[in-house]
């Protein structure tokens, strides 16, 4: 699935290339701006594979916004002018697709970026905003990720050395397409384990290594809606 942002100075440019987009297989349009600031204040924390930049833009051009993402995200430049094609592929950009757009066109671009992105191994980190700030957490050094208690839209990470974590407004789903899929699995509506953390298992409870405060081990009650998924993934 290609997760895509837009950024496009012009509003009926952006309701139009949405329009395209809702018509092609296996992408979905996550979020869209008009503003380049606003755009990289916020992108950072939305859960995305692919950004389709504008170039033409008053105050920051496609080009500079890229330089600051392209490390991080895909990229599909669109303009209705062709001179900036040679500066747009120095950038290694996935294509570049000039204005006015065809759906033809797009899908091709898409089919570029599918292949990029099945071939992009999953970040062995997380970066997102905690308790302390804008912080990158090493997915193998977590052990036990839990809702908070304070706060239902928070999401309390136990590191391997006891270390506790608040993410912020972030909710499962998104949290899980972050992590690896072979290294954590969801236990119950408010509960994700790494597979390292599990000690012991039977169809309805989890015994992991983690301690508790009166020195056993944290035990984790498994969800009916989530048996079959835990099983496959011990390959029982």
């Amino acid at each position: 699935m290609i997760k895509c942002v837009i950024l496009d100075d012009e509003l009926l440019a952006i309701s139009y290339l949405k329009l395209l987009c809702e018509q092609i297989d296996q992408v979905e349009v996550v979020k869209a701006f008009n503003d380049p600031k606003i755009f990289l204040n916020e992108i950072d924390n939305i859960d995305c594979n692919l950004c389709i930049l504008d170039i033409e833009m008053p105050g920051m051009t496609g080009l500079q916004v890229a330089e600051l993402i392209s490390d991080s995200k895909k990229i599909i430049f669109t303009t209705a002018y062709k001179e900036y094609a040679a500066e747009a592929f120095d950038l290694n950009v996935v294509d570049y697709v000039r204005k006015p757009i065809k759906k033809e066109r797009l899908i091709q671009a898409f089919e570029k970026a599918k292949e990029l992105v099945e071939t992009t191994p999953k970040k062995s980190f997380i970066e997102w905003n905690t308790n302390i700030g804008k912080t990158v957490i090493f997915t193998d050094q977590i052990a036990y990720i839990k809702t908070s208690e304070i706060d239902s839209r928070d999401k309390d990470i136990i590191l391997n050395d006891g270390t506790a974590i608040v993410l912020k407004n972030l909710n499962f789903k998104n949290l899980l397409e972050m992590l690896p899929a072979k290294d954590f699995a969801q236990v119950n509506k408010k509960e994700i384990i790494a597979l390292a953390s599990i000690k012991v298992f039977s169809t309805n409870e989890i015994i992991t290594t983690i301690s508790t405060e009166d020195h056993s081990f944290l035990k984790l009650q498994i969800g009916e809606a989530y048996k079959n998924s835990l099983m496959e993934l011990f390959g029982k």
